[in-house]
């Protein structure tokens, strides 16, 4: 009897897959860049949103390299989808339009300023993790698949991503966040 309800909740938490189901690492690496391209798009139009909603001169500076990068990433990725002939269309990705959304709720949600421009890098940050972790997947899939060619796109896209996130950190860490406390500090007192 105890080995039977073990059984029946094992199977509890298996996942039935789906007729389109992937067979393989070139399957999952297909759907990867679907995904990643479609998050790159939707990114490329938020981060416009960020510019027009950012106060300080430095982080929209480097929103809009971003919005560049971001250009620029879409056209590696293009480049990956023809050489391997599969048509460049992206995939709904939850996790990114998740994390949008939450940075739109924020921005709704905070004055413009210090305040705003810290939910900004924060929300640009998230969604710059998501990125880094799914190109660092996608440079594995492909350096396995023996794609040469996707593999140093997707590292090109990997690198810009991390230094992104690193400056990032630099404008939060030199200024705004120490900003947005001081106003913590006058809306208290």
């Amino acid at each position: 009897m105890a080995n039977s309800s073990k059984k029946q909740e094992e199977n509890k938490n298996k996942v039935n897959a789906k007729s389109n189901t992937s067979h393989g690492l070139r399957d999952l690496f297909e759907v990867g860049l679907k995904d990643i391209y479609y998050a790159e798009k939707i990114m490329n139009k938020t981060l416009k949103k960020m510019v027009k909603n950012a106060s300080s001169p430095e982080l929209v500076n480097s929103l809009k390299n971003q919005i560049k990068e971001t250009k620029e990433h879409v056209n590696r990725l293009e480049k990956i989808f023809e050489h391997n002939g599969i048509e460049p269309k992206g995939k709904k990705c939850d996790a990114m339009d998740g994390i949008l959304k939450e940075t739109k709720d924020l921005m709704n949600e905070t004055d413009m300023g210090v305040v705003r421009d810290a939910v900004i890098i924060a929300s640009d940050q998230k969604a710059k993790h998501y990125e880094i972790a799914t190109y660092g997947t996608l440079h594995a899939f492909a350096k396995t698949l023996g794609e040469k060619q996707a593999a140093n796109l997707l590292a090109l896209n990997l690198d810009e991503d991390k230094k992104m996130d690193a400056l990032l950190t630099g404008i939060a860490m030199a200024s705004i966040n120490r900003d947005a406390f001081k106003a913590d500090a006058l809306t208290n007192t």
